[in-house]
């Protein structure tokens, strides 16, 4: 099996996998307490008809099955074929629409889309300094076993994987912002926008106030992601520095610049491609509590906001995204082994 055949058969296997995304999401969204008409009029003294036009607006008025129908895009099949019943039914997830948001009159997507490069900048940034400090720190530690460089960065890195991101961005914010007022503790300033939306006056001002604001919420959230990987990249090194033709170079008199260059470092970084793809399309989880603790309005705080309101469009549409990005990060992941080792086969004949 070639690696595009097998492309295509894990993109094929990724269906039924999102088609359950949808629908244990639907499941649990509509499983939560209270009415999001109840919440929207919270304040107003609503008629009994304003509220029969909000849900019939969105699609509350309908049994569980036909807003499922409705939400995933079935009913817009049906509605193109003539079936009877389904005559107004709107596009859904399927069409790429997915929905109105009840809070904020918007829909989903470009809520969305708004929301999503700040979250992506936070992701990016946190882990490119955990893949800059973790790998060197790995190697180091690799070829230093035993010796007090191994002992530091295996403390660093205990420490790191059982603390909690949003307490290590509290510290942060406590030290480096109230205490020693280097770095501001919020409110993350955006590289594309106009700097005179902020009042600076050059780009180059723009870039050192955005980097300025990423370091604190960056290095919060990438110390769990810089320990894990420091840590399978230390035990990879020390794997890949006792086999067998490590030790006929080393006989050979290569050098172990050139041993861990050519022939120890390439091969232990499989199981750092799949921590990192993993980790990559499930980090929006820390993102989630790293955005509230530093005011960085992006897809993790839109997600908090959108269960606090009771928008259910809302929380369909981020929980399904992120759910497809994980799949679709699997995915890429499992591609991405045959460029790093040759070695790895997906079938026979490949």
């Amino acid at each position: 099996m070639g690696l595009l055949r097998y492309t295509l058969n894990r993109f094929l296997q990724a269906i039924p996998v999102m088609f359950g995304i949808a629908v244990i999401t639907f499941l649990l969204v509509n499983s939560m307490p209270g009415n999001p008409v109840d919440v929207m009029l919270a304040e107003q003294d609503a008629s009994p008809e304003l509220i029969q036009a909000i849900e019939e607006r969105y699609g509350l008025d309908e049994p569980l099955h036909i807003q499922f129908l409705n939400y995933i895009g079935f009913s817009w099949f049906l509605a193109q074929i003539g079936f009877p019943g389904f005559a107004d039914a709107p596009p859904g997830l399927l069409q790429g629409d997915l929905g109105l948001s009840m809070y904020y009159e918007r829909p989903v997507s470009d809520l969305m889309l708004t929301r999503l490069p700040p979250t992506l900048l936070l992701m990016m940034s946190a882990f490119a300094f955990a893949l800059v400090t973790a790998i060197p720190l790995g190697v180091l530690a690799a070829t230093r076993r035993n010796q007090p460089a191994d002992h530091v960065s295996r403390i660093v890195a205990l420490i790191g994987v059982s603390t909690p991101s949003f307490w290590i961005g509290i510290m942060l914010i406590i030290l480096f912002s109230v205490q020693l007022g280097w770095l501001p503790s919020g409110r993350l300033v955006y590289p594309w926008r106009d700097p005179s939306h902020y009042g600076y006056g050059s780009t180059l001002e723009l870039y050192y106030q955005t980097v300025r604001h990423l370091i604190l919420p960056m290095i919060a959230l990438g110390t769990l992601q810089m320990a894990t990987i420091m840590r399978v990249e230390r035990s990879s090194m020390i794997e890949s520095l006792q086999k067998e033709y490590v030790k006929l170079a080393r006989a050979y008199g290569v050098s172990e610049r050139k041993i861990l260059r050519k022939h120890a470092f390439r091969p232990s970084q499989l199981p750092v491609v799949t921590l990192v793809g993993l980790n990559l399309t499930s980090a929006i989880g820390g993102a989630v509590l790293i955005e509230m603790v530093f005011s960085i309005n992006g897809m993790g705080r839109l997600l908090i906001q959108s269960i606090q309101t009771h928008d259910y469009q809302l929380v369909l549409g981020t929980t399904v995204v992120i759910g497809f990005v994980f799949v679709i990060g699997v995915i890429i992941t499992d591609i991405a082994y045959a460029y790093i080792d040759p070695r790895v086969s997906y079938g026979e004949g490949s």
